[in-house]
């Protein structure tokens, strides 16, 4: 335990993911002996992870195990692919669109789209095209790019207005030949992800359109 205040700790090392970029922190418990404490959740606090457990307790030196909610955690991972995929699906459709705003949840997600429209004929083929990448059982791949190679490669950056912060390694989640820079955690092979329901669109002005999906089971 390298630091405790009431309610919040900091660990040498951890595998809880902390919120970020729209996706929600891991849950789970801390064991401390015969002691457990819930991690509610987690968060990046100047250049460390902060969790916020449901009761004080922990003091810095305390020597702690973590378990990750593996429920919350892969229902998330499946979450975040399915956002890459309907993205595939949707500049498949439109090359030029880009994400312009997302939020993963555990029930329904959504991401904005740079889009003048989403017609319902539309929405009927990006569902069709994602659901066709969810069953190819595409790999996913993870890995890493120093900086200057990643921004050599425009196509990595799908965000809108948003370029990743100054770090010196860039992450990057290929989907066949497609590929993002992104930190979130994600499955090993889309067949995971299940089958992507659209079930609900939305306008958010001019040029942005929102678009909510769920996943089966």
């Amino acid at each position: 335990m390298a630091k405790a205040e009431g309610n919040s700790v900091e660990l040498d090392r951890t595998a809880f993911y902390p919120e970020s970029g729209g996706q929600p922190s891991d849950k789970g418990k801390l064991v401390c002996g015969s002691q457990e404490f819930n991690v509610l959740k987690c968060k990046k606090q100047a250049g460390t992870v902060v969790h916020e457990l449901d009761k004080p307790g922990l003091k810095a030196g305390d020597k702690v195990k973590g378990e990750i909610d593996w429920q919350w955690r892969y229902r998330l991972m499946r979450m975040h692919t399915g956002a890459h995929i309907i993205t595939m699906a949707v500049q498949s459709i439109s090359q030029n669109a880009l994400v312009t705003g997302g939020q993963i949840g555990f029930e329904e997600s959504r991401d904005d789209y740079s889009l003048e429209e989403l017609t319902p004929e539309l929405v009927k083929q990006i569902e069709e095209k994602s659901n066709e990448i969810v069953n190819a059982g595409i790999e996913v791949q993870i890995r890493q790019l120093p900086r200057e190679e990643a921004f050599k490669l425009p196509q990595l950056f799908k965000l809108r207005d948003v370029l990743p912060p100054s770090i010196p390694i860039i992450r990057i989640i290929q989907i066949a030949e497609d590929m993002n820079a992104c930190g979130g955690t994600h499955v090993k092979n889309t067949k995971e992800v299940g089958k992507i329901t659209i079930t609900e669109t939305k306008s958010k002005g001019a040029g942005n359109r929102r678009i909510y999906y769920k996943l089966e089971g």
